[in-house]
């Protein structure tokens, strides 16, 4: 019986713990007592009805005392919608108060309006406040006389509030400007002359408004560095010239190639009217041998004609090796037969 009512005892204690941290979680009174020596007017059932909404009320009690302490009209409810639209209330707040020490006109919708696109209000009031300078890669461009330059250059921007949400950011004022720097290249006539006079470039980007429909403005563009770098302009004459090489001997090894076919051919050619050759000198023997049996060829004619081959062979063993063969006795052909047969008709 002890034992029980011990135990019970010990429950109901455990259970007051219980439901008195409880009731001080969802009745924050040091929070609510911190709010009321603020001079922030706000009940304790707004509290415990934020902590039923799942709000922190530290945090609607932090900003909403930073902005009274700073003059800013803003209430509990502003707050609570800014956070359960996922904005951040420190950022706001703290960018509302930098706006109105730096006499920045940034109404409280503005503000809200910039957290919740996901910037930060505050960077873009110190940015107003404090010009941003963007340093820029190297833009290469070609003057009019083929030499190219190498540029580089830094963006002094400031904060456009008006056009924070929705503007292009710094990659599109970088693009720009290279653009600028590029086109202003290429309208000079010499190379030297932008070397002379570089804040000719900044002028011309300058004027052409690059920052329009971006989140920031332009205050000058400084040339830093400008280097030359390749003639362009002879490399595309070096370039062109090799092509046209390249094309003459395309166009000259056809011709040659066109060439030795031909002259293939007229080799083959060539040997075929050999082999005619041959073939007619293979006939002259047997025409011999007809004409002699038929008795329109004598003995002494064969030993005449005999001697005029030798007499022509021996000429052309004398005048070398490039003289033209025999055209009655030459390689190829079967030479005569040295005894005739009788003739009736000699």
């Amino acid at each position: 019986m002890i034992a029980g009512i011990s135990i019970l005892i010990v429950f109901l204690v455990i259970l007051a713990i219980i439901l008195f941290f409880a009731f001080l979680y969802y009745f924050p009174f040091g929070l609510w007592i911190r709010a009321q020596a603020a001079g922030v007017p706000i009940g304790i059932f707004t509290l415990v009805r934020l902590r039923i909404m799942g709000i922190p009320p530290s945090v609607i009690v932090d900003s909403l005392i930073m902005a009274r302490k700073a003059g800013i009209e803003v209430n509990d409810s502003q707050l609570q919608a800014q956070y359960l639209s996922g904005g951040h209330l420190d950022r706001v707040v703290l960018s509302l108060i930098a706006a109105q020490r730096a006499q920045i006109p940034l109404e409280w919708t503005r503000a809200c309006a910039i957290d919740l696109a996901g910037r930060n209000p505050l960077d873009a009031v110190q940015t107003s406040v404090n010009p941003k300078v963007i340093e820029t890669p190297i833009f290469q461009g070609v003057a009019k006389d083929g030499i190219q330059l190498n540029v580089k250059a830094r963006i002094t921007v400031r904060s456009n509030m008006d056009r924070y949400v929705g503007g292009a950011s710094e990659p599109t004022i970088i693009a720009r400007v290279g653009e600028g720097v590029v086109a202003a290249i290429g309208g000079s006539d010499n190379y030297k002359e932008v070397l002379e006079n570089p804040d000719h470039i900044s002028k011309t980007v300058l004027a052409k408004g690059l920052d329009a429909g971006t989140a920031f403005e332009i205050v000058s563009i400084d040339i830093a560095d400008v280097d030359v770098g390749r003639n362009v302009g002879a490399d595309l004459q070096t370039a062109q010239a090799e092509a046209d090489r390249r094309v003459a001997q395309a166009k000259a090894a056809e011709r040659q190639y066109a060439a030795q076919a031909q002259e293939q051919e007229m080799k083959a050619q060539t040997q075929a009217m050999r082999a005619k050759v041959v073939e007619a000198e293979a006939l002259v023997p047997a025409a011999i041998a007809e004409a002699f049996r038929s008795g329109n060829l004598g003995i002494m004619d064969y030993y005449r004609m005999r001697n005029v081959l030798a007499d022509t062979e021996m000429r052309q063993s004398i005048a070398g090796p490039s003289a033209a063969p025999s055209q009655a006795g030459g390689s190829g052909g079967t030479s005569p037969p040295q005894t005739p047969p009788q003739s009736t008709g000699s």
